[in-house]
């Protein structure tokens, strides 16, 4: 998984196009994330007690992996991420400025 929690990420393409946000949840298995304050969607809820009203709450809806982009610590640039393997480690590193991520 290239996108990992805590990630600083930009949101490439939807409602909140070009934003930066921290991944704050990742689904490996459906290659999606949740992103802190980003792609927001009104539920409706029912009354539960009597007397009570329904409302209207906002929840953070996932985003696919594939519409993300690592924003990279060092250089602060979106970019895609590679691997290296090195002292029975693999670690991230980024396309743009070859730092470890």
């Amino acid at each position: 998984m290239k996108i990992r929690k805590g990630d600083n990420v930009k949101i490439l393409s939807g409602k909140d196009r070009g934003k930066t946000g921290k991944v704050s949840r990742v689904f490996g298995k459906e290659k999606r994330a949740l992103v802190e304050g980003m792609n927001l969607v009104k539920r409706h809820t029912r009354p539960r007690r009597q007397g009570e009203k329904g409302q209207r709450v906002t929840v953070p809806a996932s985003i696919d992996l594939s519409n993300l982009a690592l924003v990279c610590p060092k250089c602060s640039k979106p970019t895609r991420i590679g691997y290296k393997i090195g002292n029975n480690s693999k670690f991230r590193t980024c396309k743009k400025c070859k730092s470890e991520v």
